[in-house]
């Protein structure tokens, strides 16, 4: 008894030494504002301006197609929607996509944007367009005839920001409409529709634009890039060594109107291709490789993503191994200590049929397992179940979307509930085993804090003062004397 008496008094001395070094956090500590940006890279992580580590887990959110407005407004509010993705996903990111087109007209339009009312009317006709715009108008009250399209992205960023997810802006198409077919004429640079100058002028815009949105954290260059079929001298560019060129182009549009948000960088192939960046070979038909002070000043601003199809036109391959191997040495690679050029990562677009065996679907299971445990990012294709119009039909009806025609409900619960929101939870759990550095990477996850937390408490005990190991000999010699 006398040894825990001894440890009744010594214990606030002991505490107020190893306060006094500096080991332990005040508990009253202020919880850092969300979202704690801007963000930047160290090695395979994104962080927050705190040095936690930040995994973007999301969704698709169109708003590329012909009225070049998000969809599913028609059907249910931006607050509604927006409450899907967090309250029932978990996810903290939103992967919103915009045409190049919509930043043409504004500038053709003496520097004004197009109102809804109008863009509506524009893709679907005087009647058809009326009609969507006035359920759009009930469901979103804030809206009326002089609202733009523009200020729609603005509703729903900010309604993000109030429910504390990140918004990434997606360059999709440069005309507005479905993606992406070698003969659309948006394929590569100098195509038809995708017009050099006009590209970079939209992504600086867009970069000022979203100045005013808490939560714009990333923008992408470009969406699929692809050979184009409809022009051979264009198609002749389609290398590596003109590619790296024009994202040059494109970053430095980006970061000298924006220079907090982090800029995805997309590869070849449809983007199923970065291995040249990630192994740091020649960008052929050139010599020269990946160096990041080509992006001078913004060289930690860069994250590379990937897209996985496999299964566009069949089920996909179910062998997992072979389904790692490839997304590896596609860029995944860059994950690890062996590449090269290290980067973090994000899978930006995969997806299915969202039906009865969903869940069932061994391909997407594969990604969903891989993914996840490589503390990689992800954004499933896609959030809504229909579309204003696309290609020459009105309300389509999108089989792969989460939600369902309406967007009031899951178009597959059992994905859902079976798939999906656990490899959210596994993403937010950090895994030790995918980087040697890992442990004291830290996390604004929430998922991730205990695991995070752990990892730290092992390495804070190797960063404690003297004073602190010398109250610690102290009080156990009183204790067992």
């Amino acid at each position: 008894m006398a040894r825990f008496g001894l440890l009744h008094w010594l214990l606030p001395a002991f505490l107020a030494i190893a306060g006094a070094s500096g080991s332990f956090a005040s508990p009253n500590a202020p919880r850092a504002t969300w979202p704690n940006g801007p963000f930047v890279t160290s090695g395979r992580w994104i962080q927050d301006a705190s040095g936690a580590t930040v995994t973007y887990v999301g969704v698709n959110w169109p708003g590329s197609l012909d009225a070049m407005i998000p969809e599913g407004l028609q059907y249910q509010s931006i607050e509604s929607i927006v409450s899907k993705i967090k309250k029932d996903l978990d996810m903290n990111t939103i992967r919103l996509t915009y045409a190049t087109e919509m930043i043409d007209q504004y500038y053709d339009n003496g520097q004004k944007d197009v109102t809804i009312q109008k863009a509506l009317t524009d893709a679907l006709g005087e009647d058809d367009g009326g009609s969507v715009y006035d359920k759009i108008i009930s469901n979103n009250p804030s809206f009326d005839t002089s609202t733009t399209r523009l200020e729609v992205y603005d509703a729903i960023a900010a309604e993000c920001a109030k429910q504390e997810i990140y918004v990434h802006l997606d360059n999709h198409v440069s005309k507005a409409g479905w993606c992406c077919s070698p003969l659309d004429g948006n394929a590569w640079w100098g195509d038809e529709f995708f017009i050099v100058d006009n590209w970079t002028r939209g992504l600086s815009f867009m970069a000022q634009h979203g100045k005013s949105w808490s939560n714009l954290m990333s923008m992408s260059l470009r969406n699929e890039l692809r050979i184009s079929l409809t022009n051979s001298s264009v198609a002749n560019t389609y290398n590596w060594e003109e590619w790296y060129s024009y994202i040059q182009q494109g970053a430095d549009a980006i970061n000298k109107s924006n220079s907090d948000v982090l800029i995805f960088i997309s590869g070849l192939n449809s983007d199923q291709d970065l291995s040249p960046v990630v192994n740091g070979t020649a960008f052929t038909p050139g010599t020269a490789t990946f160096n990041r002070d080509d992006f001078s000043g913004y060289g930690d601003k860069l994250v590379l993503e990937l897209h996985a199809y496999d299964n566009l036109f069949g089920p996909g391959p179910s062998n997992c191994t072979a389904v790692e191997e490839e997304l590896f040495n596609a860029g995944f690679k860059s994950l690890t200590d062996d590449a090269t050029n290290q980067f973090p990562m994000v899978l930006t677009e995969f997806g299915l049929v969202q039906n009865g065996t969903a869940s069932q679907n061994a391909y997407i299971s594969c990604l969903l397992d891989y993914v996840p445990s490589r503390n990689a990012g992800w954004m499933i294709w896609q959030l809504g179940g229909s579309y204003y119009i696309r290609e020459g039909t009105q309300d389509f009806d999108e089989t792969w979307g989460l939600l369902n025609h309406d967007w009031t409900d899951w178009r597959s619960s059992d994905f859902i509930n079976n798939s999906l929101t656990p490899a959210v939870k596994k993403t937010f759990t950090i895994n030790n085993d995918t980087d040697p550095n890992s442990g004291s990477a830290g996390t604004s996850d929430k998922e991730s804090r205990g695991a995070s937390l752990r990892s730290n408490l092992g390495q804070d005990l190797f960063d404690l003062s003297l004073p602190f190991y010398a109250a610690v000999l102290t009080l156990l010699s009183l204790m067992f004397y």
